[in-house]
């Protein structure tokens, strides 16, 4: 059978992204990957790190080979120096999403894998930015998308993504929290074959509430979601503490966590499986799976980064292309 094409951005160019997306293609020449980047980028960093791996020009109609390096090019506005950022390239990163995205919609490619990008000097170059999540649903006219994080053993979704701590309390609402509940529930089912999903969901405050003395999002807002949809047939439970979650008895009781905030459920999931899990946007309209680390500036041009959270990312997306065409 012949792999799917999946259309990859390394991301950040002075990070790691170029360098793990091209050891990886040198690990496993079965995968078929059209690049959306610099060519010159690309050329630069397979010699850096003496991989001898083909990389051509693509353009539409040119086929895609495994082993080989298809590189559709979108040049940066300056030279990347690896672990050096530069603002000036923020619009390059932004423009290689633009283009994969019309690539996936277009049928060019089965699904989109990422590398890291930057947020910070994204945002210092003058453009808003609060993710790839975001971004992607975006450029998608996509209402409502979620965050998942995949490990072996465990996935966690997020009713909250990149807000500061202060800020999410007031952002978790009766609206939201369903939409992530509804979206979790419908692509476990759809996407990943599971017939009756079970999901546990998180408290937002330690023992998750305490009865309402330690916080009363739990009564107010979460248990009525939970009782509502409970009604219409999903399996759920919660809310629970999150400090008694992620014991192996719970996590052995349902196909997903879903958690309230960012650090709330991802530290014990890159905990479990650092370096092989791997996001994945549950909601747009193709597949998208990322690697579950950042850029990494200190490793760039070292020949040092692991590639295994790309090389899981990936795997993921071909398992769920099967998956999807049956």
């Amino acid at each position: 059978m012949i792999n799917p094409v999946l259309a990859v951005t390394p991301g950040e160019p002075s990070g790691i992204g170029p360098d793990i997306l091209l050891r990886l293609l040198a690990e496993h020449p079965e995968f078929r990957f059209l690049a959306v980047a610099d060519p010159v980028l690309m050329r630069q960093a397979a010699e850096r790190l003496g991989l001898d791996i083909p990389i051509t020009d693509w353009s539409a109609g040119m086929p895609v080979t495994a082993g080989q390096l298809a590189c559709l090019p979108v040049p940066m506005r300056r030279p990347a120096r690896p672990g050096q950022l530069d603002p000036d390239n923020a619009d390059y990163v932004l423009k290689t999403l633009q283009e994969a995205v019309r690539l996936v919609q277009g049928g060019t490619a089965s699904a989109l894998v990422t590398g890291p990008v930057h947020k910070g000097v994204i945002n210092d170059s003058g453009i808003p930015f609060t993710g790839h999540t975001e971004y992607l649903a975006e450029l998608s006219d996509t209402p409502r998308v979620v965050m998942m994080l995949a490990a072996p053993g465990l996935r966690v979704t997020l009713v909250t993504t990149h807000l500061p701590l202060r800020s999410v309390a007031d952002a978790i609402d009766a609206p939201n929290l369903e939409a992530v509940i509804r979206i979790t529930w419908q692509e476990l089912h759809s996407r990943f074959g599971i017939d009756d999903p079970r999901l546990q969901i998180l408290g937002l405050n330690p023992h998750a509430g305490e009865s309402g003395h330690l916080g009363t999002e739990e009564s107010e807002i979460i248990e009525p979601v939970l009782r509502r949809l409970r009604e219409e047939g999903m399996r759920l439970d919660g809310p629970v503490p999150a400090d008694t979650a992620f014991n192996p008895p719970r996590l052995a009781a349902c196909d997903a966590v879903v958690a309230m905030y960012h650090d709330q459920g991802l530290p014990v999931l890159k905990h479990m499986g650092f370096g092989n899990s791997v996001n994945i946007t549950l909601g747009l309209p193709f597949i998208r799976t990322s690697v579950d680390h950042g850029t990494a500036l200190d490793l760039a041009g070292t020949g040092t980064a692991s590639a295994g959270s790309l090389y899981q990312a990936a795997l993921t997306a071909e398992e769920l292309i099967a998956r999807q065409r049956k």
